[in-house]
Formats: C-alpha cells, sequence, structure tokens
C-alpha cells in the first residue's frame, strides 16, 4: 500500500521466531480484512527473530499489498515490539494482535463495529472462554489481573491481555508517554478512555511453542506492579513499623522476665529473632531496590527498541525508536 493512500485500520502483530505459524496467520487474517469495510494495512514487527521468520513474511508481503514489515535491530521483547507498530501505526484504528493464532482475528470485525456504533475509543478482547489454557494459567491470570486492580486503582479488564483495538486518540496518548518498559494492558485502562469489550474463545497455538516462559511472566508482573503502585512501598513501611512493634513487645517482654528471674540462656529465640527481622529487612530492601531501578532506567531515557528496517518506507538505520514517540506524535499533529 502507497505511503500517501489513508489508511483508517492498522493491524499491529508482534512476530518472534513464529516461522510455523505465519503462513497460517495469513490465510486466516487476510480474508478478515479484506472484509471488512475499511482501508488497512498489516504491521508485523519482526521482534529480532532468530529463525526464518523474517524470509516468510517478505515471502508473504510479495502477494499481500497491505502487509507490511518493520523489523527491529536487536529482541525487544513484547510490549516493546506492540510500542514499535503503535508508534508507526497509520491507522484511524488500530488493533494489537499476537501471531499464535490463540486470539482469532475473526473478532477484529465486531471490534471495529462496537467502536463505530458505540463512539468508543477502545475495544477489549475479553477471554470468555479459556479451557484451552491449562488450570495454573488460568488461575495465575486471574489472580494476577486481580491483583493489579487492587494495588493500583485501574479498571483493567480481568481475562483481557494484549488484544485490543484502540482509537486514533488513544495511539497518540500512549506515543506520547514518557515511560518506559511500560505494560500495555494496563497502561490502555489507566488513560481512563471510554471502553467497551467484545467476548471470544481463547484457542490452542496453531504451531510453534509459546515466547512467553513462567521468567517472562514474572518480569512482566514485576513490570506490572511497580509501573502501577507504591502500594508495595507502603507494604514495606507497615513491615517496618511492624517489626519495630513486635521488637519493642520482645523488649518489655525481656525487661519483666529478667526482673522476674525467669531468664534462661537460649539461642533459638535469638537466631528466631535475627532471621525474622533480616528477612524482612532483605525484602524491603528488594522493594526499594525495584522502584530505585525503574527510576535508574527512566533516567537513562534509552530507547527500548530501534527500528532496522520499514518495508513501507524502506527506511534503515536512524529509523523510529522508543525514545522518539513523543516527538512523532507531536509531528503527526502538525
Amino acid at each position: 500500500m502507497p505511503a500517501e493512500m489513508p489508511v483508517e485500520l492498522s493491524i499491529v502483530i508482534p512476530v518472534y521466531n513464529e516461522e510455523d505459524v505465519l503462513p497460517l496467520l495469513a490465510d486466516r487474517l487476510r480474508p478478515v480484512a479484506e472484509g471488512l469495510d475499511a482501508a488497512y494495512e498489516v504491521i508485523t514487527v519482526d521482534d529480532g527473530s532468530t529463525d526464518l521468520s523474517p524470509v516468510v513474511l517478505q515471502r508473504l508481503r510479495r502477494d499481500w499489498p497491505q502487509l507490511r514489515v518493520v523489523r527491529l535491530r536487536a529482541n525487544a521483547g513484547h510490549q516493546a515490539a506492540i510500542s514499535a507498530g503503535l508508534a508507526t501505526a497509520r491507522g484511524d484504528y488500530v488493533v494489537t494482535l499476537d501471531a499464535d493464532l490463540q486470539d482469532p482475528p475473526e473478532v477484529i470485525a465486531p471490534m471495529l463495529t462496537a467502536a463505530r456504533e458505540q463512539g468508543v475509543d477502545v475495544v477489549y478482547g475479553v477471554r470468555g472462554d479459556r479451557s484451552t489454557d491449562t488450570a495454573f494459567k488460568r488461575l495465575s491470570a486471574r489472580a494476577f489481573y486481580r491483583v493489579i486492580r487492587t494495588l493500583s486503582g485501574t479498571h483493567a479488564q480481568v481475562d483481557a491481555g494484549d488484544y485490543r483495538l484502540m482509537s486514533r486518540a488513544t495511539v497518540d496518548a500512549i506515543n506520547a508517554l514518557p515511560e518506559q518498559h511500560r505494560v500495555l494492558r494496563f497502561v490502555v485502562p489507566a488513560l481512563g478512555f471510554p471502553s467497551a469489550s467484545v467476548t471470544y474463545r481463547r484457542d490452542e497455538r496453531a504451531a510453534g511453542t509459546s515466547k512467553y516462559p513462567l521468567a517472562k511472566m514474572i518480569r512482566l508482573s514485576l513490570d506490572s506492579v511497580t509501573g502501577f503502585s507504591t502500594a508495595p512501598l507502603r507494604f514495606a513501611t507497615w513491615l517496618g513499623l511492624l517489626g519495630g512493634v513486635a521488637a519493642f513487645g520482645l523488649l518489655l517482654y525481656a525487661l519483666v522476665a529478667m526482673a522476674l528471674g525467669h531468664t534462661l540462656p537460649g539461642w533459638t529465640s535469638t537466631v528466631v529473632a535475627v532471621a525474622g527481622v533480616g528477612a524482612v529487612q532483605l525484602l524491603c530492601v528488594g522493594i526499594l531496590g525495584e522502584y530505585v531501578g525503574r527510576m535508574y532506567t527512566h533516567l537513562q531515557a534509552r530507547p527500548t527498541y530501534f527500528i532496522a528496517y520499514d518495508s513501507l518506507t524502506g527506511t534503515g538505520p536512524g529509523a523510529v525508536s522508543g525514545a522518539d514517540e513523543p516527538a512523532r506524535t507531536e509531528s503527526r499533529r502538525a
């Protein structure tokens, strides 16, 4: 699609080592996109894949003019890849969709209809049926969303991941945020823009293996908590206060016992008290460290990604990076 042609809908898809699933994705997504009453583009963001994903994308692009390939110089992570897609998307509406086909592309049509008819800025894809996920994943995800909602006060949709439709105003607001390591599934609800939701059944991965192991999920959880709530800091403060009260009570007990002559030499109580206080102190230091580290990273202002190539413009080095998003948004408005 020529750069000067208007686009109503952009579909952003982060891709990392998905060579097996990409042809299946194209077979399902293209009929859906072409059946919509909208000029569209599909932006695949290659997040530093080490398999044949870049080759497959270029092959698909030969027969699909609306397919656009954005390649990052190195693996930046799922959320950063989505951010890169949002920064380069041109549509009046933008849909973010994973490549694994667990979130069916057919839901894009009702999302777009809901946005047009209800006049909302965000339409969330909510997983009404997660029977294909393991029991551990369902329970941990539900607990994760409820904890984040309680700590942060944001009204994040339970069972809503990164499958959503956003208006141009929403995308511009996200691109203008200076925050790094942002978790978009909580950033978008925090904006408070009018929203609606569409439920669907979550399918099994069409091919390949999951790119979100437990370690990445834990990292995402930490970014979510420290990025949207100061509750852990308050928790550390309360632990300190409770520890002080407990220490004062223990001191009174020791003084009374000594005055009554009931003291006996022993090391068990001493070891338990020292270990307990030390554990609380280490926990508090760790919580503080997470926030200090986040502040340090933000002050460094290093871009979260670098775009090496964009098939629409043919740009290479010097293309848009994470640090350029606010300036790019302002230039679009101008």
